[in-house]
């Protein structure tokens, strides 16, 4: 990739006159890309970060690791992050399609950018005529690398692992690859062709695959990229078969690994970072209002090394690999003891502060300018009172809500939050200058979308290795928050569901006993007077009977709003059971019960009066005022009460049955 030059002192000199020229406005562009961590796409954006640096413009780069665990939901959760563009607030759009592997996310954001009526550049895509399209000739490289292997080497029986065909990339390989096969007069058999998706892992299932055919084993097996070429000469090795002795390989894109391996592989070499030069070149012409050619094609040169039997006349030196290959591994360890030391401490957290705190401690090895923690308004709210009883088809999947919050803005080693911003304004604050390189990545756990991250001017997501394993831990540490908040939330409803009467609304016997306890044995160890009042409705049976059961729940809730309003001063009050109620008080004096129960008929007769019922509320009470002996017990006390009670129900029978004689 170094031996392209991208831009001329000339170049630099006439963009900025450009930028001049655009009235001091900052040029805001969007890049949309899958898989920033590897080879091809760290290549793109390495000459689109140039460009901007250079010029003083905005990059937000918006990238999804998907497909990368093979898991669906978890993928779903990734793309999602395609959904927080907003295009209204860009100048232009960089596509990068060709990276993302889900054709469904594809179109969408092809729609998207389509109707946004900005200046588009897509790279290796000549599927959308409409878009200005920065080419890679993939066809004449591919051709010349076939050809080599037939003629140069004489393979006879040539095997294929290609990319998915819905990629154009893809296309063009495997359609240059069948093309010489012609011109040779060779059959591509399509038992040797293998589709993959441009995964590694596609390398060792494509062997599979060949060996597992009964065909005989080939002379050479030509792979649409490195990555599954050297997958492909692992599972070789592995089945005792030596490349190129017995099975010549071949790969395409010369990445870092592929010119390290050993044998070395015969591949191509590609202008990755002239591209993505070219592309915001392009862009920023149409910006400007300028013209811009509708396709630009670069050339991609072939590399023939050790993998086909050449010897490498592209080597590169071993001093220079050797300090390459220690800065790599170095950089790794310093991740990996990121990663462990922040799991290990997040594993600890139980509040989302906690969470948070942690998680800002390690930011600053990161080495960016700026990260920010972006979570939906409702990330939390898997169970509580707005969220009981909807499924979880209806957490947060598909887009972001319409606020956000950033508990956590590290800023040069400043720590601050936002408590509430606009998705729609992605960045929880604006940047000041130009110049930034914005990543936006992903939050989420499987397809329940938390938030997302922004880290600015940091290498971090394109160089390091674990990158992504950073992101899942982070967003698996704040869905355990999640679970733990949901789960106390739970809790505390079961709780309340053991201790509240659902009709009416206050304590059941269970919460009456646990509370009405603690003032039991406040009293008695005080030396203070209890005060415990026993109601019993009358004539619920008469309302139930002649007005049905729903006017007789209505009824006792009504007397349990009287007996709740009478509760004052640390009174507690419960449903005992059935249609009897309770009240029970510390520190009374014998003229609180009778204040109470003066309290309590006339909030009944008002009652009556603002309901207008063709029956009445109503209900006899008994209350003592006793301090407590050491023999007695709390239902001691309670079994008085009753007893009182009942002695006036009877007694109003009696006066209703003497009014009638």
């Amino acid at each position: 990739m170094g031996n392209f030059p991208v831009h001329s002192s000339l170049d630099r000199s006439y963009r900025k006159d450009m930028i001049t020229k655009m009235n001091g406005k900052i040029i805001e562009i969007a890049l949309i890309v899958a898989g920033i961590d590897e080879e091809y796409q760290n290549g793109v954006l390495e000459g689109v970060i140039s460009f901007a640096k250079e010029n003083n413009v905005n990059i937000s780069c918006f990238s999804a690791f998907g497909g990368v665990i093979s898991n669906n939901r978890y993928d779903e959760g990734e793309y999602n992050i395609y959904s927080l563009v907003n295009y209204s607030k860009f100048d232009g759009v960089i596509l990068l399609n060709n990276t993302i592997g889900a054709p469904e996310h594809k179109n969408q954001i092809i729609e998207k950018a389509r109707a946004s009526k900005l200046p588009v550049v897509v790279l290796d895509c000549d599927d959308f005529p409409e878009f200005h399209n920065i080419r890679i000739d993939n066809t004449s490289a591919m051709k010349e690398i076939v050809r080599h292997v037939i003629t140069q080497h004489s393979a006879k029986t040539i095997s294929y692992v290609s990319g998915p065909l819905a990629n154009p990339e893809a296309r063009d390989r495997y359609e240059a690859f069948l093309s010489v096969m012609a011109e040779n007069g060779l059959a591509a058999d399509a038992r040797r062709v293998y589709f993959g998706e441009f995964r590694a892992i596609d390398g060792r299932r494509a062997v599979e695959s060949f060996l597992k055919s009964g065909l005989s084993v080939p002379d050479a097996i030509v792979c649409a990229n490195d990555a599954m070429a050297l997958s492909v000469i692992a599972e070789l090795e592995r089945n005792g078969y030596r490349v190129p002795e017995d099975i010549i390989v071949t790969g395409f894109d010369n990445t870092y690994n592929a010119r390290h391996h050993c044998p070395a592989l015969t591949t191509v070499l590609r202008p990755l970072n002239m591209a993505g030069y070219k592309a915001c070149e392009a862009l920023l012409t149409l910006i400007e209002g300028g013209q811009a050619e509708q396709e630009i094609m670069l050339e991609a040169k072939p590399v023939f090394t050790e993998s086909c039997g050449c010897r490498s006349v592209f080597a590169d030196d071993m001093k220079l690999y050797k300090k390459s290959a220690y800065k790599l591994i170095d950089s790794c360890r310093t991740d990996i003891s990121l990663l462990n030391r922040m799991t290990s401490e997040l594993a600890e957290t139980e509040t989302a502060e906690e969470n948070i705190s942690v998680i800002s401690r390690f930011i600053g090895e990161l080495d960016c300018e700026r990260c920010c923690i972006c979570l939906c308004s409702e990330w939390n709210g898997a169970f509580n009172e707005k969220w009981r009883g909807r499924t979880a088809d209806e957490y947060q999947i598909h887009g972001y809500t319409k606020t956000m919050s950033a508990p956590l803005i590290w800023d040069k080693g400043e720590i601050r939050s936002s408590v509430s911003f606009f998705s729609a304004d992605m960045q929880p604050e604006p940047l000041t200058g130009g110049g930034n390189i914005s990543y936006f990545l992903p939050l989420h756990f499987r397809e329940r979308c938390l938030g997302y991250y922004v880290i600015t001017n940091g290498d971090f997501p394109i160089k390091s290795l674990l990158c992504h394993s950073l992101m899942m831990n982070i967003s698996n540490s704040i869905e355990n928050i999640r679970k733990l908040l949901s789960l106390n939330s739970v809790i505390q409803e079961l709780d309340r569901l053991y201790v509240i009467d659902p009709l009416c609304g206050i304590f059941n016997r269970n919460g009456f006993i646990r509370e009405a306890d603690i003032l039991f044995r406040q009293c008695k160890e005080n030396g203070s007077p209890l005060l415990i009042s026993f109601i019993d409705m009358d004539g619920l049976k008469l309302i139930n009977d002649n007005y049905g059961h729903k006017e007789g729940d209505f009824a006792l809730q009504r007397l349990a709003s009287v007996i709740t309003e009478c509760c004052k001063n640390g009174r507690i009050c419960a449903r005992f059971g059935g249609d009897e109620f309770i009240i029970v008080g510390a520190d009374a004096e014998e003229e609180d019960a009778e204040a109470l129960e003066r309290s309590f008929k006339s909030r009944l007769e008002s009652v009556n009066k603002m309901i207008g019922k063709p029956y009445e509320v109503a209900a006899s009470i008994g209350t003592i005022v006793t301090e407590i002996q050491p023999d007695k017990t709390l239902f001691n006390l309670i079994t008085q009460a009753d007893e009182i009670m009942y002695e006036k129900k009877k007694r109003k029978k009696t006066s209703r049955y003497l009014r009638k004689a």
